[in-house]
């Protein structure tokens, strides 16, 4: 296990509309009538113990949500949980990452919920830590609004533990004009004029997919324009087009053989959709015994 940053790094996000997800997922695979395996082989009464690991080498995440989901199910019984690692850890095939002691009927009941929250984010994180090697220390991988539906702050957060960064949470907190918006609004320019009210109260990004709307968004004095899918030697062009008079950012058919170019070229930050919707899910398994 690496000497990632622990926790705090990352800001879990807590909160009780998070808490409410955790629970209804456990409930979903509940029912009304629980677990009827597990409540029919072992008695109200019965302990066990369990071992949750990594089936691969990946970035973890998702920890902190195991003992969420265990407060979810606490009319089965108390569990003890022990972390053996720390979101942000990067963990190799078969390191025990948590440790489960406690009612055998909750362990069992809320085994698969809590593998289920590890593989996804672990998979984002796991992924995000590929990109942001290939990155380098110079260029910033970051994701988008591209997150599975509900997951938001979840998705957001397993690229952080992957070493990446956060774009834009949602249409709220960055005024940002895409293609779309330009080509309803009769281009670019008119498009930026129209959030001049916008200035100061909130960052201004802007799409560029050629130099004439690199210079339109330079005359209306973005934040960060965005270079939308280009090639590499118009993004060269475009950069020192803009020098230090906005932020740069690739965007669009980014992939890990194209990062140590874009380094190359002077971009400072690149974002990743496939981060968040093209992960493969982690494996992640827990081997259980009955305390005697």
């Amino acid at each position: 296990m690496s000497g990632a940053p622990g926790l705090d790094r990352f800001h879990f996000p807590d909160s009780p509309e998070l808490r409410r997800h955790v629970a209804e997922a456990l409930a979903e695979d509940l029912g009304a009538a629980g677990d009827v395996t597990t409540d029919a082989i072992f008695p109200a009464g019965a302990a066990a113990e369990a071992e949750i690991s990594a089936r691969e080498d990946l970035a973890l995440c998702g920890l902190p949500l195991a003992p969420l989901v265990f407060e979810a199910a606490a009319g089965l019984g108390a569990v003890s949980l022990d972390p053996l690692a720390a979101d942000g850890d990067r963990v190799g095939a078969g390191t025990p990452v948590l440790r489960l002691t406690g009612s055998a009927r909750a362990v069992l009941a809320c085994e698969r919920t809590v593998l289920n929250f590890l593989q996804r984010l672990s998979g984002i994180a796991t992924l995000t830590a590929r990109y942001a090697q290939a990155a380098g220390p110079s260029l910033k991988v970051c994701d988008t609004r591209k997150t599975n539906p509900g997951w938001r702050h979840l998705d957001k957060y397993a690229v952080r533990c992957g070493g990446g960064a956060n774009h834009r949470i949602g249409l709220y907190d960055m005024a940002m004009v895409k293609d779309t918006h330009a080509d309803a609004a009769g281009g670019l320019r008119a498009a930026l004029a129209r959030l001049r009210g916008l200035r100061g109260r909130v960052p201004v990004a802007a799409e560029a997919r050629d130099l004439d709307e690199v210079r339109a968004a330079l005359d209306e004095g973005v934040d960060l324009i965005m270079l939308d899918n280009m090639a590499d030697a118009e993004m060269a062009r475009a950069v020192a087009l803009i020098g230090d008079r906005a932020d740069i950012e690739a965007t669009g058919g980014i992939t890990l053989e194209r990062l140590p170019a874009l380094a190359a070229l002077g971009i400072r930050r690149v974002s990743v959709g496939a981060l968040t919707h093209s992960a493969r899910a982690c494996d992640f398994g827990m081997k259980t015994a009955l305390r005697r």
